[in-house]
């Protein structure tokens, strides 16, 4: 077999690099988005440049950037300004980049310049997509307006089981400076990758057929990069955590990341390890308010008691001038009470001699109108007598009945019509011809 002189690696890297410059001598405008932006105390600024499949969530390129201090300096403000957003993880951008190898680190792009009017980034658009749409179905703040527990010790707990952020979370709750018990309960699940959405989801609806047995439920995982948390930015895993039935607390990222889930959680944080003190200090403020019940208990309930016996003793010291004040009180309305009834006694006699006054002008009143009233039906009387029909059928006068009512009117007759006549003494028929 032929021997062939073999190259160091660095030697190849040095052969990389200088094909690379070889080939691409120019700097390009790339479109891509930024996951990543650490800008150092050195002033520069180290970024990471991906691009998700279209039909998907997935990543299909990525690249790590720089933008020295001197370009950072000038192209960071210029573009806040014209965009009016800062330049952070998240955004879609359009930037001129050199294309670098270095034998150390590898494939990198040199910022060098960037187009402010390009459009936010896919990442960004997307949250607020969702934001909006879980506003518009009623839905965005449902889990921040439950009441979390006073006594938030069982908590369901959603990690990967090797994650380190898990294993901080519980050594904080288990060595919190105050003594207090929790007991945390893992449901494993992806924490990074195309699989968080569904695995979350899973490990909710888990929890959900136990709800009763947990205070909280505690989301965590480590920091990393902002496109290693894309599977947090989903709607679906948005709205089944705005609606759960349990307070969700948030610990996904660093400070720098802010997802969706995040947004609609009841309480977000940075780290596992600041989940885990939230808890502790929100039972640590639950024990000081019992403590601050307890010491009123022991310590005001006393002195209250001791100043009402007091005033039970002072009452105790008052009571025979009381009581020889409330029975003089009473023999002088007494007094007054005999006066009045005396004076009501005459006032008496006066009505009762006014009452017979009056009935015996009444009695002569009825009398005299009874009298008139007699008169007048005796008029009437006459009257009635003189307009009878018998006295009137007496001196000649007849009534012609039809079907047993008086014909006054003529007309009212119809050739055949039987009527019945009746004169003085008796009736008779006819017919009409």
């Amino acid at each position: 077999m032929e021997t062939r002189p073999a190259l160091s690696l660095v030697e190849l890297n040095i052969l990389v690099k200088k094909s690379i410059k070889a080939c691409l001598p120019d700097t390009y405008w790339v479109q891509a988005e930024l996951s990543d932006v650490r800008a150092n105390y050195s002033g520069h600024c180290y970024l990471e440049f991906v691009q998700k499949d279209s039909r998907g969530n997935g990543l299909i390129a990525k690249a790590r950037g720089i933008i020295w201090s001197q370009v950072y300096s000038r192209l960071k403000p210029f573009f806040e300004r014209e965009t009016g957003q800062a330049f952070v993880a998240g955004i879609k951008v359009l930037v001129q980049v050199a294309v670098d190898f270095h034998e150390l680190y590898g494939y990198s792009l040199t910022v060098v310049n960037i187009d402010p009017t390009y459009t936010v980034g896919d990442m960004a658009r997307r949250r607020r997509e969702i934001l909006k749409r879980l506003d518009k179905e009623g839905i965005l703040t449902l889990n921040k307006e439950l009441e979390l527990p006073e006594l938030a010790q069982r908590i369901a707990v959603i990690s990967s089981a090797t994650a380190a952020g898990y294993g901080d979370f519980c050594n904080q709750l288990a060595n919190n400076a105050f003594g207090f018990v929790f007991y945390p309960r893992l449901f494993p699940a992806v924490m990074q990758g195309e699989q968080v959405e569904a695995s979350i989801i899973r490990a909710l609806e888990r929890i959900y057929a136990e709800a009763d047995c947990f205070d909280v439920v505690v989301i965590i995982r480590g920091g990393g990069a902002t496109s290693d948390l894309s599977g947090f930015d989903t709607y679906d895993l948005a709205a089944n955590c705005a609606q759960f039935p349990l307070p969700i607390l948030t610990g996904i990222g660093h400070e720098r990341d802010d997802t969706v889930i995040d947004l609609v959680a009841h309480t977000r944080v940075k780290t596992p390890t600041a989940a885990a003190e939230f808890l502790v200090n929100h039972l640590y403020e639950t024990a000081q308010r019992l403590e601050g019940w307890a010491d009123y208990i022991y310590q005001v309930v006393p002195e209250r008691l001791r100043r009402e016996r007091e005033r039970l003793d002072r009452w105790l010291t008052r009571i025979p001038a009381r009581v020889q004040l409330r029975l003089q009180q009473e023999q002088f309305r007494q007094e007054r009470f005999s006066q009045r009834l005396e004076t009501a006694w005459q006032s008496r006699r006066v009505r009762e001699e006014y009452r017979l006054q009056l009935e015996v002008r009444l009695q002569a009143a009825v009398r005299a109108r009874c009298q008139w009233e007699s008169h007048r039906l005796q008029l009437l009387e006459q009257r009635t007598e003189a307009a009878s029909p018998e006295r009137l059928l007496k001196k000649g006068y007849s009534i012609t009945l039809k079907d047993g009512k008086a014909v006054t009117d003529v007309h009212a007759l119809q050739p055949g019509d039987e009527v019945i006549t009746r004169v003085a003494n008796g009736t008779f028929k006819s017919r009409i011809v």
